[in-house]
């Protein structure tokens, strides 16, 4: 009986951290994901703000420069 309740609390503990790191991951990877978005969110901004309508552009700019 007392084997088995040590390894009942072995396992528990191990779950327990494995539990933490993944909260952690989890965290981390929210953290990371929000940035993206923020970034995403500048960029599509930016994006916005600098392109000319589309009755002002001109084709010949739109030519890759090596023709």
């Amino acid at each position: 009986m007392e084997s088995r309740l040590m390894e009942i609390e072995i396992k528990l503990a191990l779950t327990e951290d494995l539990v933490d790191t993944l909260n952690l991951t989890v965290h981390r990877q929210q953290e990371q994901i929000d940035a993206l978005q923020r970034q995403l969110v500048a960029l599509a901004r930016q994006l916005q703000s600098s392109t000319p309508s589309a009755e002002a552009r001109d084709l010949r700019e739109e030519i890759p420069p090596h023709y």
